[in-house]
């Protein structure tokens, strides 16, 4: 999957040059796909939910609600109600998360370095992080609760990550692409380096997918999001 950024006559960044795909999906595909999410989402809520309830008891013990909720855009920029463990401490500012989000999608390489040296599209070191939720985040555990969204339809388990207002506001308008498709939990990008991978490649990777998406892809990126989350490779 190549690309290349070129400026147009007036100066301005075009869209990256790239081959998606087809586009086109069968009914019986799709339908296999919402069986697969719907059946994987009730075995991690079901299977799951004494570890499910003690981290509603730890996270509260850390000090506020069980879970945090925030506006998110869909598809279509559709807004919804969107839920997860709380791993930030309670009331906090999110200016910093917003200005640091506008300078990445602007391409000015705002990225940390994380730990181990490795440049990062994230806050890394966010002081506002609890330590349960730093641990939570890692593996990917916080976004559990979502598994209730995708039940309602307004998520898939695989798909474009749904953003916040503000991030898009900030979007070129190649960036729309990505809102083409329900989000998901897990994506191509989640599973291709998490927050090692930057904006521009993220967008690239959801709308390939989008393009792209099929049953065995979904299956594929599915399985692959599991040794990831074990290993809380790319994750801060």
């Amino acid at each position: 999957m190549a690309k290349a950024l070129k400026l147009s006559s007036n100066g301005t960044a075009e869209a990256p040059k790239v081959w998606f795909g087809p586009g086109r999906r069968g009914v019986l595909d799709a339908a296999a796909s919402r069986v697969l999410e719907i059946v994987v989402s009730l075995a991690i809520l079901i299977l799951g939910a004494p570890l499910w309830l003690l981290l509603v008891i730890l996270v509260r013990r850390d000090g506020g609600p069980a879970f945090f909720s925030q506006t998110r855009l869909g598809k279509g920029g559709r807004p919804f109600r969107f839920v997860k463990f709380r791993t930030m401490v309670n009331g906090n500012d999110h200016s910093a998360h917003r200005t640091y989000v506008v300078r990445l999608i602007n391409g000015n390489d705002a990225r940390y370095r994380a730990r181990n040296g490795d440049l990062v599209a994230k806050i890394a070191g966010d002081r506002r992080i609890t330590r349960l939720g730093r641990m939570l985040r890692k593996v990917g555990l916080d976004e559990v609760p979502q598994m209730l969204h995708v039940l309602a339809g307004d998520m898939s388990l695989v798909g474009p990550r749904p953003p916040i207002p503000y991030e898009v506001e900030a979007y070129q308008d190649w960036h729309w692409a990505r809102l083409r498709g329900r989000p998901g939990v897990t994506g191509l990008w989640q599973v291709s380096g998490r927050s090692r991978v930057g904006f521009d490649d993220q967008v690239l990777l959801d709308v390939y997918y989008l393009a792209n998406r099929s049953f065995w892809m979904d299956l594929r990126i599915i399985l692959k999001t599991v040794p990831v989350m074990l290993t809380g490779k790319g994750g801060f």
